[in-house]
């Protein structure tokens, strides 16, 4: 895989993940009935946020691929910025017209237009008003501990096949997601700040000086 495969992957399961940070916290416990609800909820009603996470990717056999960290903060809509720590440092930043890739150790950024970038990913959650109509979202059992979400987009496209939120409480404990790669990938999240005071400079991106600069 290239690196700019890589990143467009990356900036999926980051939608994803940036999508559903609203659901980190809220009133009362929850149940899986209600988990659909909650959904809608939060991502209509938290417009701010950063947190720590972890991605574990596993390969389609289900063995352990790869973990990977960084720190996250989205405003919506549709402004986020995505830093990976380990083991490869990556960046993705929205600004709500573009998204930029950033690829530190070839000095390459790659730069797509917001709806190209997401279409109908998970993503696209982060406008509350096309949730319901870019996916079908269904509430599932409890498993270990958990109150589950299945999102399953309505448009078939060649990138996500379904993803699934975890809470435990009223806490988002889990997103887990299956791609057409046959890979999934589980984020885990930390230290969420909801409501956070986000300047508006988070959300720009100047390529650093002598980056191989390709917009799609």
């Amino acid at each position: 895989m290239n690196k700019v495969q890589r990143l467009s992957r990356r900036s999926s399961l980051a939608g994803g993940l940036l999508a559903l940070v609203g659901l980190l916290t809220g009133p009362g416990a929850v149940w899986a009935a209600d988990s659909v609800e909650l959904l809608r909820a939060f991502v209509r009603d938290v417009k701010a946020g950063r947190a720590d996470f972890t991605q574990t990717v596993s390969a389609p056999d289900g063995k352990r691929q790869k973990v990977s960290n960084g720190q996250f903060e989205f405003l919506r809509p549709n402004r986020f910025r995505f830093v990976y720590v380990k083991p490869e440092p990556q960046t993705i930043v929205s600004d709500g017209v573009k998204v930029w890739f950033h690829d530190p150790d070839l000095n390459q950024v790659t730069v797509r237009k917001l709806g190209d970038a997401l279409g109908s990913t998970p993503a696209s959650l982060l406008a509350s008003s096309s949730m319901d109509k870019d996916f079908e979202l269904k509430a599932e059992p409890d498993q270990n501990g958990l109150a589950w979400v299945r999102a399953t987009p309505r448009q078939r496209d060649n990138t996500i096949q379904w993803l699934k939120v975890g809470f435990q409480g009223s806490t988002l404990a889990a997103v887990e997601i299956a791609d057409s790669f046959g890979q999934r990938s589980m984020l885990r999240l930390s230290r969420f700040q909801a409501e956070a005071s986000l300047p508006p400079e988070t959300f720009r991106f100047v390529p650093p000086a002598g980056a191989d600069v390709a917009e799609q």
